[in-house]
């Protein structure tokens, strides 16, 4: 595809979350990669930033250690002001919003944990967990929601596992995790959220001290490298992200499979596609809804602009994923289609650190569910299923289904 149109790089634009289909990134993003690499973004806070569209230029910004995830060095292209970013704290240990050498610590501290060896021995656990919890779904009869009769229990029962966090208590950190995702929710529930959070994370972890287990969160205790509040901050981190991001796609690819019956087929009937399935959907749809962001330390020349020192730049990874320069038929669905690099995950030293564990939960929990229900469908038309257009994480906030 030839790419001719630059648009000036006075002419600013603004974030767009509106989505024209529920399964596509908003069309603008689509338009705006063919027309530039680099487009000037204009953010809430009044800031002049950047948007960056292509794989190429995305993935080159996630690489460049120029470019800063600090917190407090952001502007967020949607919603909030600059003072209201500033009564948001990130605890110790949240790693997620910090550089190197500081992030190094931590995440050196956890990538053993969860390589591809280890998240393979928790196969059969979690295949258990789904066929439960498919029982308990034929038991009750339909319709059902997906989302909470088995999307979202499956990813929260493993890292509850893993961390060594009581299953009992998961609605209520389910619920503070929806706030501190939330794109409506003020700056000040965010706060109360995550401060309970945090409390009650600090709490288990004094409780894992005197009373230690097998699980992550009880090595980290014995390891003495962490306070108790960076651990807290840490499993704060995992707990969000572990269970959020995986039970969306699990979800979102059960929606977008159900509308599309030769796939689904496919995935039903044919056990060699997981693999390629998972990876598809993870391109396809990648539900990173807004961002992320970096901010540049120092001037940077990419693209044939110069990105000045602590100006933000936005990258789209849902626009990246669909760029047709890296991908055939990017926004074609294709389950058999070859494993490719995609940016669903990131990129760089912030890549997701559960990569894998989300690639197994995703692997088991869609064919287990349209192998149990073969004649799954939705209870509701599609354009009944409300979508998290609200959310940083994309997805559905409920999908009823029958059989």
């Amino acid at each position: 595809m030839t790419r001719t149109t630059r648009r000036p790089t006075a002419e600013a634009v603004t974030f767009p979350t509106a989505r024209q289909r529920p399964l596509d990134p908003p069309d603008e993003l689509g338009r705006w990669r063919q027309e530039a690499p680099l487009l000037r973004l204009a953010y809430p806070d009044g800031h002049l930033g950047w948007l960056a569209t292509r794989f190429s230029t995305v993935r080159a910004v996630l690489a460049d250690p120029r470019f800063s995830n600090r917190a407090e060095l952001t502007h967020v292209p949607v919603g909030r002001s600059a003072r209201e970013l500033s009564l948001l704290r990130f605890p110790p240990g949240m790693f997620l919003r910090m550089d190197p050498p500081e992030h190094t610590r931590y995440r050196r501290l956890l990538t053993g944990q969860f390589t591809v060896r280890r998240m393979r021995l928790l196969e059969p656990r979690i295949a258990r967990i789904a066929a439960g919890l498919l029982e308990e779904m034929a038991a009750a009869g339909p319709p059902a929601d997906l989302v909470r009769a088995y999307a979202l229990p499956i990813p929260s029962l493993v890292i509850c596992e893993l961390l060594g966090v009581p299953y009992r208590d998961h609605e209520r950190f389910q619920r503070d995790s929806a706030t501190l995702l939330s794109l409506e929710r003020g700056p000040e529930e965010k706060l109360v959220a995550l401060d309970g959070l945090i409390a009650y994370l600090a709490d288990l972890v004094r409780h894992k001290r005197d009373e230690p287990g097998d699980d992550l969160l009880s090595g980290l205790v014995a390891s003495g490298g962490l306070t108790e509040e960076e651990i807290a901050g840490v499993a704060s981190l995992l707990l969000i992200a572990g269970h959020e991001t995986t039970a969306n796609m699990i979800a979102l690819g059960a929606f977008t499979l159900l509308q599309h019956p030769d796939q689904l087929a496919a995935v039903r009937d044919d056990p060699e596609t997981a693999g390629t399935a998972a990876e598809e959907l993870l391109r396809y749809l990648t539900i990173v809804h807004i961002g992320p962001t970096r901010t540049a330390l120092e001037d940077v020349e990419l693209e044939g602009h110069t990105i000045r020192a602590g100006e933000t730049v936005t990258v789209s990874l849902s626009a990246a994923n669909r760029d047709p320069e890296w991908f055939d038929r990017p926004d074609e669905l294709d389950v058999r289609r070859p494993p490719a690099p995609h940016l669903a995950f990131g990129h760089g030293v912030h890549q997701c650190l559960g990569q894998q564990l989300a690639r197994i939960e995703l692997r088991i929990a869609l064919p287990a569910l349209l192998r149990r229900f073969p004649d799954l469908r939705l209870a509701v038309t599609p354009g009944e299923v409300p979508m998290r257009t609200d959310m940083n994480i994309y997805g559905v906030h409920r999908l009823p289904v029958t059989w």
